[in-house]
């Protein structure tokens, strides 16, 4: 999968279809997952690969090509994780002066009464499933690297307010985002919830519980109930499940009705989850079953070879929102209309990172 993205994207910049420099969380999905591959295979053309856009990106006083943080948007926060072990590798002082001006914008993010991140500053009151992982697993990271035991009670308060919001007790399952000022046309009048479960949107939210579990410290008061949350989570991923093919639907709420299909990210998000959960000892094994189940459904129907071998991964909804401009009503109809297209980053790294997680168990085992 890594070789046929850099026979598509020669330069790393050039992943999630970009015709220019942008700074994005798309691309640490991804090259957060040719950093892994280099730990895993030593291979140093998957991390030149990454350093390339890292070098591309961040100026000589720390400052990133195309950031502004006075948009206060969470999505862009995600991609400086990569740079913990850029960092680390390099001893660039860029990249420590990097990592702080994303800290710094956490400081500044506007909140919810309850502390909750707002997802963006253009979207106010709001928290999303996605913003968690835009946000959390970094800020975990950051705490955990930089010695401040403090921010891990803000990070646990994400997890918490996010899920007690979005949380569908008729379903079991969490709402794509929440308006706490319940102003939103798509947002129900009485608990600010967005109308369903858009699957990559809980996928994005049970990565980020696993990513920053592995961070949060095993004393640290209120761990138990982000522990609580992802059981829940990983009992949903199992429960709703497609039985024949082992893959999850678009939207999630609406599994199997007319129009719904079997999408690629959510399905590569979940199976990503299951696999490291089960590796850090944070579920039981018997999920196990479960991610093999959906990782052999993705290389059935997901995985396509050309004839000159060239892997893509397809059936990835290409990108779904709420609010904006033009308007996203967030209805079943709006998510199951939006474009699909192959080899999108958002599932194109699950995959890769959900592969290394099940070689590791195999040799863990």
């Amino acid at each position: 999968m890594a070789e046929s993205e850099m026979i598509r994207c020669p330069e790393a910049w050039q992943l999630d279809f970009q015709p220019r420099l942008k700074w994005d969380y798309c691309h640490g999905v991804e090259l957060g997952a040719f950093l892994n591959l280099y730990d895993a295979y030593g291979d140093k053309r998957y991390y030149d690969y990454a350093l390339q856009y890292c070098d591309t990106m961040v100026h000589d006083d720390g400052s990133i090509e195309t950031y502004r943080p006075s948009e206060l948007s969470l999505d862009r926060i995600n991609t400086g994780k990569i740079f913990f072990r850029i960092y680390e590798q390099t001893k660039d002082i860029k990249y420590k002066k990097a990592l702080d001006m994303l800290r710094a914008q956490l400081t500044c993010q506007p909140r919810t009464k309850e502390g909750g991140f707002w997802h963006k500053l253009v979207y106010p009151n709001q928290m999303w499933l996605d913003g968690i992982y835009m946000g959390s697993p970094f800020y975990a990271e950051y705490a955990f690297r930089n010695n401040r035991p403090e921010d891990y009670q803000d990070v646990i308060r994400q997890f918490v307010v996010c899920a007690r919001h979005t949380y569908d007790p008729a379903t079991g399952l969490y709402r794509h985002a929440w308006d706490e000022a319940r102003k939103q046309p798509w947002a129900d009048k009485k608990t600010g919830q967005s109308p369903h479960t858009w699957g990559r949107a809980m996928g994005w939210y049970a990565m980020a519980l696993v990513d920053a579990l592995e961070f949060i410290p095993k004393h640290e008061p209120g761990r138990e109930e982000v522990m609580d949350i992802l059981d829940n989570v990983v009992t949903q991923i199992a429960r709703w499940q497609d039985k024949e093919s082992g893959l999850w639907y678009q939207v999630i709420d609406r599994s199997g009705d007319e129009g719904n299909y079997l999408e690629s990210s959510v399905s590569t998000m979940f199976i990503y989850t299951l696999y490291k959960g089960v590796r850090l000892g944070l579920i039981d094994p018997t999920y196990l079953a479960v991610a093999e189940k959906g990782y052999q459904g993705v290389l059935k129907h997901f995985i396509e070879v050309d004839e000159n071998g060239v892997v893509s991964l397809t059936q990835t909804c290409a990108v779904a929102g709420l609010g904006g401009n033009p308007y996203r009503s967030g209805d079943y109809d709006y998510y199951i209309h939006e474009k699909v297209r192959a080899n999108d980053p958002k599932a194109v790294g699950p995959f890769i990172n959900a592969s290394l997680e099940r070689e590791r168990l195999k040799e863990k085992r």
